[in-house]
């Protein structure tokens, strides 16, 4: 009985969790195509927030300041970089397809960084790996219904950010430690964006939509994430982000009027099968 309800309580965490990464896409498209704050100004807003959340939860848990050193250069300037570009490419994009964009970068982007690691991928592995890409290079190719290419390569730029930060955040005995002193790195790093804020689209609605993506989605998101990690095995964890993509997709089309197109329908399942296909490579080559 134990057994279950501690079963239980994973599951529901971790759909939380993966609401809340499906959750920045949707809370970032709300706040910009609705006008209510610039993408700079998101940028800096979610970042501060974010690193005031992890601070205000260290500082009460730990007893002493969270101070970033030479080593958290790296993980700040990947967060840093993610944040940026994933703002700026949403102020064109929809939900749906720049979630799709996203996270098969990022899985590509951790794959080529384990193989200059030496982590040699099986031909199954890198197999659904070029599949991803194909389906990524579908998804963004020129056409009617495709998304604006700047946007598409600011968000593919983004997922790779994303998946060097995730693996300076894998490098270090605690990762909630170095997540929360990733992003007070990363908002010091923000304050250069502070001449690029349009202050004519500043409102108290697009500031708290980017306060609530900083201090819940992102920074809280981050540090469950890691912690869940501990719970369930890499493959389960892979193979839930793949629903990621697929719940913006859905919140995009209920909350914001997008529209599901055949491209990214295609596209998406062209990427799904990719990643499921490195998945199950995985677990073959005993990878889980």
């Amino acid at each position: 009985m134990k057994k279950l309800d501690g079963s239980l309580a994973t599951f529901i965490l971790l759909l939380g969790i993966l609401l809340a990464f499906a959750g920045n896409s949707l809370l970032v498209r709300i706040a910009l195509a609705g006008g209510q704050i610039d993408w700079a100004g998101y940028t800096i807003v979610r970042l501060v927030a974010g690193a005031l959340m992890l601070c205000v939860l260290f500082t009460a848990q730990k007893r002493k300041p969270v101070l970033p050193g030479r080593r958290d250069a790296a993980g700040a300037l990947a967060l840093f970089v993610y944040a940026v570009a994933f703002s700026w490419a949403y102020v064109r994009l929809d939900a749906g397809i720049g979630a799709l964009i996203l996270f098969p970068a990022g899985q590509i982007t951790m794959q080529i960084i384990g193989l200059f690691r030496g982590i040699v991928p099986t031909r199954g592995q890198l197999a659904g790996v070029l599949i991803a890409l194909a389906g990524l290079i579908y998804l963004m190719a020129p056409g009617v219904t495709a998304p604006p290419l700047a946007s598409a390569i600011l968000m593919a730029c983004a997922g790779i950010a994303w998946g060097f930060y995730t693996w300076s955040g894998k490098l270090g005995t605690d990762p909630t430690l170095a997540t929360a002193r990733y992003f007070v790195g990363a908002s010091l790093l923000a304050l250069l964006l502070l001449p690029q804020v349009d202050m004519s689209m500043l409102s108290w609605r697009g500031i708290g939509i980017a306060a609530i993506s900083g201090a819940i989605t992102s920074a809280l998101g981050y540090v469950l994430w890691y912690k869940i990690l501990t719970r369930i095995s890499i493959t389960s964890a892979a193979v839930s982000q793949l629903s990621v993509p697929a719940i913006a997709a859905i919140g995009g089309v209920i909350l914001l009027d997008e529209i599901m197109t055949s491209r990214l329908l295609v596209g998406g399942m062209i990427i799904f099968v990719g990643i499921g296909l490195t998945i199950w490579a995985s677990i073959r080559g005993g990878r889980t």
